[in-house]
């Protein structure tokens, strides 16, 4: 199965460049050139990943998408990538993205970190899968107990 990205980003070239060499790299590559659009396609998609520029129709437009795409359903992995990342470290920790991409950037070292991130958020995904689970079966055997005992009355 071939793992599915979304990539959002207003700038024609860029999309294309990169759509190409993630596509030659073994990925299915949906492509959006607007905010609106990405969110459109997030609603009737599912993705692996969402890699969305920062600045297009607006300045907060990649934070929209990001934002979108934590609220999917199969919450995918979201990485920034921007040309102009804002100084502040803050920025990354309470927004929506897992990771930013800093353009332009090396074909390579964009694969391998794209790479890490798609096995560190299904890994990410699947402990927080596993905690609810723990919880769920500890929450029913807890419910058990008191018919249990009303029953041996």
């Amino acid at each position: 199965m071939k793992r599915r990205i979304l990539l959002v980003d207003d700038d024609v070239a860029i999309l294309l460049t990169l759509k190409a060499v993630l596509e030659i790299s073994g990925f299915e590559v949906q492509t959006a050139a607007s905010a609106r659009e990405a969110k459109q396609k997030l609603k009737s998609n599912e993705y692996h990943m969402v890699i969305t520029d920062l600045r297009m129709e607006s300045e907060t437009a990649g934070e929209e998408v990001a934002a979108a795409a934590k609220k999917a359903a199969n919450r995918p992995a979201v990485a920034m990538l921007t040309a102009y990342p804002p100084k502040d470290a803050d920025w990354v920790t309470t927004s929506y993205m897992d990771k930013v991409l800093v353009k332009p950037m090396n074909t390579q070292d964009l694969l391998r970190q794209i790479e890490a991130m798609l096995v560190a958020h299904e890994d990410k995904k699947r402990k927080e899968s596993d905690t609810k689970l723990r919880a769920l079966t500890a929450a029913s055997a807890v419910a058990k107990k008191p018919r249990k005992l009303a029953d041996a009355r």
